[in-house]
């Protein structure tokens, strides 16, 4: 039997590939973004209590009630913008999932998705498997600045949804106020759609202010924003992440999401739920990273890596130009095999696989493990 494939240049992810790398050499993991240490077990007991007070069967398709009331008071407290918890939000497997049927929802054939690269990469791939055509706009290290004029050159009238993600992923920068007013101008008085990625909105640094899509009245009105608590809590592999967007949009996201997982684990949502009515469970988080991503930073200061510190994320970005002229891969690849350290190359996230000489490294994990991985990158 012959077909053709509708990914035909999707292979292993880079994820997959450096982490059985790690495995197979017993390195130092910081290359797949998962923390290496337990999350609250007031969580895990919430969750636990979940499941033995009868929250086992399906949850709701927009998600458990009582977890979208939370995620409602949450924007309210931190953003002041108010997402309706019946009509505005929907619970998903992850941030990936409600990525995936937000594209599904809305691009067809001939429609135009423009996405910011280095992008991490489930965008792309959902953008083709539903007939839609990725539009690049490649980032340069070390900064990654929005050239908006370059964007405005790239709207056409078969521009459907501009994605976009802040903090963002793998670089550690973020979006300024004057990029978001930037974005809503050019969206205004137009059908295009918005994909606002946030799933690291509460890890940003030094006293910087994360700028939400829904701090923008107008972009509110056309956007999704999709987040994830895995991120937040500190438990990747329960994939339970939400959207939040207007009505109408939201409508014909449910359409899709309900044949795609109809529902998410109940017992996760109910324990989340539960969980968030203390707010400090969220807001502590920047003091978290901080720590994390300054000690690390302390840690290789020494080293010959070029270092521009995070400014968001559990990511940080080291510029290694001054210790080879190596293709990423395969420097990430030798430092694998060679030294014990596993990292993410961000060539594989550029368009036409631009190499800026820079990896990314995952910090949040202990502060034993940031120590050790640090002896490994002085020595380099």
């Amino acid at each position: 039997m012959q077909h053709k494939s509708k990914l035909l240049n999707v292979g292993t992810t880079i994820f997959t590939v450096m982490s059985t790398l790690a495995n197979t050499h017993n390195a130092i993991n910081l290359s797949q973004g998962f923390p290496n240490y337990p999350s609250d077990q007031k969580l895990t007991d919430l969750v636990s209590n979940a499941m033995n007070s009868g929250f086992n069967q399906y949850a709701p398709m927009a998600g458990n009630l009582n977890l979208r009331l939370a995620i409602s008071n949450k924007y309210q407290l931190l953003y002041n913008s108010s997402y309706h918890p019946e009509k505005e939000i929907t619970v998903t497997a992850g941030a990936t999932q409600a990525i995936y049927c937000i594209i599904s929802a809305f691009v067809k054939q001939t429609d135009e998705v423009i996405i910011f690269k280095p992008a991490y990469d489930c965008y792309q791939p959902a953008v083709e498997v539903n007939g839609g055509k990725a539009i690049p706009i490649q980032l340069s290290a070390p900064d990654y600045k929005v050239n908006w004029e370059e964007v405005a050159t790239k709207v056409t009238s078969n521009t459907k949804m501009i994605m976009i993600n802040s903090p963002h992923n793998p670089s550690g920068t973020i979006w300024s106020k004057e990029d978001m007013l930037q974005l809503q101008k050019l969206t205004e008085d137009t059908d295009i759609i918005v994909l606002s990625d946030e799933v690291y909105e509460h890890i940003v640094f030094d006293s910087n202010q994360h700028q939400s899509a829904c701090l923008f009245n107008d972009l509110k009105q056309r956007s999704f924003i999709t987040a994830s608590f895995g991120k937040t809590f500190h438990n990747t592999g329960w994939k339970i992440g939400y959207t939040c967007g207007p009505e109408a949009l939201m409508e014909e996201f449910r359409k899709v999401h309900q044949f795609n997982v109809f529902s998410v684990h109940h017992p996760s949502q109910k324990g989340i739920a539960d969980y968030m009515q203390d707010a400090n469970t969220y807001l502590g988080l920047n003091d978290f990273f901080q720590h994390k991503r300054d000690l690390f930073l302390s840690l290789i200061s020494d080293s010959k890596f070029k270092i521009k510190p995070s400014q968001g994320t559990y990511f940080q970005v080291l510029e290694y130009s001054e210790i080879t002229n190596e293709y990423d891969v395969d420097f990430a690849k030798r430092l694998t095999t060679d030294f014990g350290i596993a990292s993410i190359p961000l060539s594989v996230f550029n368009e036409n696989n631009q190499d800026d000489k820079v990896l990314r490294f995952c910090f949040a994990k202990t502060d034993k493990t940031l120590v050790k991985a640090a002896e490994i990158l002085n020595k380099i």
